[in-house]
């Protein structure tokens, strides 16, 4: 009597059009493999991919991790042999996808789960969406250096030779404050001059700068917080100062290429770094997230503790070429 009442229940089911509905929704799951360009460091880029694997277990991901300049430099040649490999990128800032929308290369995604999500934080095409907060603070070695509260009394004769920096020429965090700062009048280009007469030489991204000053190699650093919190965390003799001028802060947006071969693998990678268990990652993985629903991590001054500079960036890409250049001679390539 049991199984003829199933029999005849999924027989009403099949003729109203339901039980078709689910295998179909089944059938329509996002499958097949995903290209990724990131500029994570690699062992939280394996974290990220690891659990959108698990969210997604039909989607096998590819994934390929350098600065963010040098993935650019990648899919510009790319595109000119033939068509980008990537479906999605994850990279530092918004100047770098901002030029590539102004190119037409990036799909806007009107659907994206952006509610819990500051619309500052993301394009207002939706072409790309932010995925965390890392502004770019002060660092110094507790053993060897003083906190000083503001970039201008970082650059003084006394810290000659003692300051790293990543370069702007590789990573798009540092050439995102770069174009912050020079359209910010208590900063301006004459910070960076001030730090070339002092012999800094920027170089690669956060990761060695970060080591210069946790070892003492360098008394200070010109780098992210949430990598100074995490080798902090990690027993590193380093602390942090958010500059009283202001910081630069980039929110490492994910966008989807037009040329995506595989679009609804691409559509659920931003579903998931935007959901509530993306952002929630976002935190374990030692980073402020922007969803509104999770608090700060632990270490992180609050918002409205810090001053947010934010540069025009349409100003930027239109003069990236121009400052880079101007940066390039006064430190070298």
């Amino acid at each position: 009597m049991e199984k003829a009442m199933r029999t005849t229940l999924n027989a009403l089911l099949i003729t109203s059009g339901i039980l078709l509905s689910g295998t179909a929704m089944a059938d329509d799951a996002p499958a097949g493999t995903l290209v990724v360009y990131t500029s994570q460091a690699p062992e939280i880029a394996q974290q990220t991919m690891d659990a959108f694997k698990a969210a997604y277990p039909n989607i096998k991901v590819e994934w390929t991790r350098n600065g963010t300049t040098q993935l650019m430099n990648v899919l510009h040649t790319e595109m000119l042999s033939g068509g980008a490999k990537a479906d999605v990128l994850l990279v530092a800032d918004a100047i770098n996808l901002g030029s590539l929308k102004a190119e037409g290369q990036l799909y806007a995604y009107p659907d994206a789960p952006v509610s819990h999500i500051n619309p500052s934080f993301y394009d207002k095409d939706k072409t790309w969406f932010g995925t965390k907060i890392i502004a770019t603070v002060i660092a110094y070695n507790t053993e060897h250096a003083k906190p000083v509260k503001s970039w201008k009394a970082l650059a003084v004769a006394e810290n000659k030779g003692q300051i790293a920096m990543p370069s702007p020429l590789y990573s798009g965090a540092a050439l995102y404050k770069l174009h912050t700062d020079i359209n910010t009048p208590a900063i301006g280009w004459n910070f960076y001059q001030q730090l070339a007469a002092l012999g800094v030489a920027p170089q690669g991204g956060n990761g060695p700068a970060i080591k210069a000053v946790a070892s003492g190699l360098d008394k200070y650093g010109i780098v992210t917080d949430a990598d100074i919190i995490l080798a902090k965390k990690k027993g590193s003799p380093i602390d942090l100062v958010y500059p009283q001028e202001g910081v630069s802060y980039v929110t490492e947006p994910v966008a989807i290429l037009k040329s995506a071969h595989n679009l609804p693998a691409a559509k659920a990678f931003v579903n998931f770094l935007l959901s509530e268990k993306g952002q929630q990652l976002v935190v374990e993985q030692g980073n402020r997230p922007l969803d509104d629903r999770i608090p700060t991590p632990a270490g992180f001054t609050p918002l409205d503790n810090i001053k947010l500079l934010t540069p025009d960036i349409a100003k930027a890409i239109a003069e990236d070429a121009s400052v880079r250049d101007k940066f390039t001679a006064l430190f070298g390539g």
